[in-house]
């Protein structure tokens, strides 16, 4: 049966389509299909914690005679280059994945990233050339890596049933841990198996090996149904649902009817650019794009100060050995992990709101509680580890719900460079934070006081993003994105449109 049809009615505008395809979408039961789909889509997040961690990994080996015969100051900017290229890609990528679709773009962006990070294994030679290649082979990682997010969380929101959409949406943002997690034991066997450059070339090496595979996996998955039918192709979007459904209905579901009285009438249009995106959040929604931001920037700015400084924080004030660092990070990104699988589903089930707040207020409290642990001399470097993975095991599922909101309460015609725009803001912030707290961190003169602020700044700065969850949370649990912000491109009457946060 078709759910698209051009509408003539009187009073109703020229061109407009009346569709099914988003309420097609939200009646799927889960099948094979949504985990193909989500395990091919959310490597993007796994993806990105293994280049993070292989490049944290592998600094020490480009920095010594075997890497690239630079300075560690020089060696270090690498990982400031790939942060830039991250945000430059998710800007760029982000306009034409609202442009030309979700499905383009999230194919172009893996093979970006894939020819990045294996020409970052093929820097020859010492000296200014060799660091400037790989500065350019991070950079264009980067921009990969930066695009993925912004069509990777369009589509799997666009894609995904209302009813299971923050749970999935989380887990697949916490997947970044289980990518930090897989990139720091697999670093660390690489290093310790071949000699010379070539453990750092192997290291880089196995990014691309798992996105090779992924890029086969994906060129079976379908265009977003809901981005087709908003730009008017009809035929499309017909072909790519009826797709879905019958890989749903090949395990011998029968698939429930659809209420006419879903229906949304459009009247297709391309001309979203920045200027469209710039007056929906100054405009239209306003108290959104503050909730959008407050989280972004909070949550990036507490995972960066810890993620990045607790090697020197367990050197410094714990004399633990440099070698052995790496593994006392393994936890921390395991709890993580599994934070973000346990929590996730309490976001679909209890509601948006609360949940976000809470883990925001309550991961700050604990935050600052362990600075005051620490201040008093009562934690070993074990422990402090233990309270870190309890304040985090917390903290990640609001940090991904960050990520969740952003990609749900803003209209699908925009929805990419929404995601862009408040990725790259988060990123920006994210990169002060180290600098902050490494220099709270005096490796000649420990002063735990220092560090113990530090903590409590930090649990503050988290709980103003619960706060401001409070006051302007938009209450999308299991709503169809279109109730939640109505399409740009909607004619007639809305549908209902959260109230909350919204104008």
């Amino acid at each position: 049966m078709s759910t698209t049809e051009k509408s003539d009615s009187p009073g109703e505008q020229g061109n407009a389509i009346r569709s099914l395809i988003p309420a097609r979408i939200d009646r799927l039961p889960w099948s094979p299909f949504h985990t193909r789909m989500v395990l091919a889509l959310g490597v993007a997040w796994v993806l990105d914690g293994l280049e993070i961690s292989i490049v944290e990994n592998v600094i020490p080996s480009l920095a010594g005679k075997d890497g690239l015969g630079v300075s560690s100051a020089s060696v270090s900017a690498i990982a400031t280059v790939y942060l830039i290229g991250q945000v430059v890609g998710a800007l760029g990528f982000g306009r034409l994945a609202d442009r030309i679709g979700r499905r383009r773009l999230f194919m172009v962006t893996l093979a970006v990233y894939l020819i990045g990070t294996g020409l970052s294994a093929l820097t020859m030679g010492q000296g200014a050339w060799a660091i400037g290649f790989m500065y350019v082979t991070r950079f264009i990682a980067g921009l990969g890596i930066g695009g993925e997010y912004t069509a990777i969380n369009a589509a799997i929101d666009e894609l995904i049933p209302a009813r299971y959409r923050g749970r999935v949406d989380i887990a697949v943002n916490g997947s970044y841990w289980f990518g930090a997690m897989i990139g720091g034991l697999l670093t660390f066997t690489v290093l310790h198996s071949f000699t010379g450059s070539w453990g750092w070339r192997s290291a880089f090496i196995l990014g691309p090996i798992l996105g090779l595979v992924i890029l086969i996996v994906r060129r079976n998955l379908p265009e977003s149904p809901r981005w087709q039918v908003m730009h008017g192709k009809q035929a499309e979007a017909e072909a790519s649902i009826a797709y879905i459904e019958r890989e749903v209905e090949a395990k011998g579901r029968r698939l429930p009817a659809v209420d006419e009285s879903t229906s949304l009438l459009i009247k297709p249009s391309t001309g979203h650019g920045y200027l469209t995106m710039l007056r929906v959040l100054f405009v239209k929604y306003p108290k959104r794009s503050i909730l959008g931001a407050s989280l972004m920037i909070t949550q990036s700015f507490l995972y960066n100060a810890i993620f990045f400084t607790q090697g020197i924080v367990l050197t410094t004030f714990f004399s633990i050995d440099e070698k052995v660092v790496p593994l006392y990070s393994i936890p921390f990104a395991a709890a993580n992990f599994i934070g973000a699988l346990v929590l996730g589903p309490l976001f679909d089930i209890v509601g948006r709101k609360q949940l976000i707040s809470a883990s925001y207020l309550s991961s700050g409290a604990l935050l600052a509680l362990t600075g005051l642990l620490f201040e008093f001399d009562l934690l070993t470097a074990t422990t402090l580890v233990i309270c870190w993975c309890v304040v985090f095991f917390i903290a990640t599922a609001g940090a991904s719900s960050a990520y969740l909101t952003v990609s749900e309460v803003f209209p699908l015609e925009v929805r990419g460079q929404a995601i862009a725009i408040f990725f790259s803001i988060a990123q920006i912030f994210g990169a002060v934070a180290p600098l902050i707290y490494g220099l709270l961190i005096d490796k000649e003169h420990p002063d735990p006081t220092k560090l113990f602020w530090g903590y409590v700044g930090g649990g503050v700065i988290m709980a103003i993003g619960g706060i401001v969850a409070i006051v302007f949370g938009v209450a999308a649990e299991r709503k169809p994105l279109e109730e939640v912000a109505t399409p740009l491109s909607a004619v007639g009457e809305e549908p209902g449109v959260a109230t909350s946060g919204s104008h």
